[in-house]
């Protein structure tokens, strides 16, 4: 991708370039988020994250493995807990 370039305002507001915009998928009320890594600055589009980055970022660690069926760790938890005798 060749070089764009935005002008801020005296409001501190950018375009985004339309080629951004399409790469990104991002319209009017998108989200973009900021983030500077080594002096330089990154922006993308809020929310892209995977589950297992954000779980990497909270403890550390790539997680466990597959997460565990839900609904078949839900009907296990039930019949446990009406479970008679």
């Amino acid at each position: 991708m060749a070089n764009v370039f935005s002008k801020i305002t005296a409001q501190g507001q950018i375009s985004v370039p339309a080629e951004i915009r399409k790469k990104l998928g991002v319209g009017p009320g998108s989200v973009l988020e900021w983030d500077e890594k080594r002096g330089d600055v990154v922006v993308r589009k809020a929310g892209r994250y995977s589950s297992s980055e954000i779980h990497h970022a909270l403890f550390g660690t790539q997680p466990p493995g597959p997460p565990p069926d839900v609904k078949e760790a839900i009907r296990t938890h039930m019949r446990k807990r009406h479970a008679r005798g």
